[in-house]
């Protein structure tokens, strides 16, 4: 069971909105990163998109770091570098059967 100092309450701010949370103090940074990522990706779209309706530029926010964080997923694929250690892996348990 987690510690009561272990958690922390903090207040997001979206423009008006203010979003209350308990969140592990080990987590908070993240969370203050994640409000500086999506305030800074809507005031793009406010910028450069004028005349949407405040949904939409939600919808183009939520879309945003979506797609970044899939893209990331791709990149951080670890098949490529499995199967490049597959070989080496082999051979380390050859050489280790041949010494028995």
């Amino acid at each position: 069971m987690a510690e009561q100092n272990d958690t922390l309450s903090i207040t997001l701010r979206f423009g008006t909105w203010t979003l209350p949370m308990t969140v592990r103090r080990a987590d908070e940074y993240v969370y203050r990163q994640a409000e500086k990522l999506i305030k800074e990706r809507y005031n793009y779209y406010t910028s450069n998109y004028r005349n949407q309706s405040t949904e939409m530029y939600l919808v183009m926010t939520v879309l945003d770091v979506a797609v970044r964080l899939k893209q990331q997923e791709a990149t951080m694929d670890t098949t490529p570098i499995v199967e490049r250690l597959r070989p080496l892996l082999t051979e380390l348990e050859s050489a280790l059967n041949q010494e028995k």
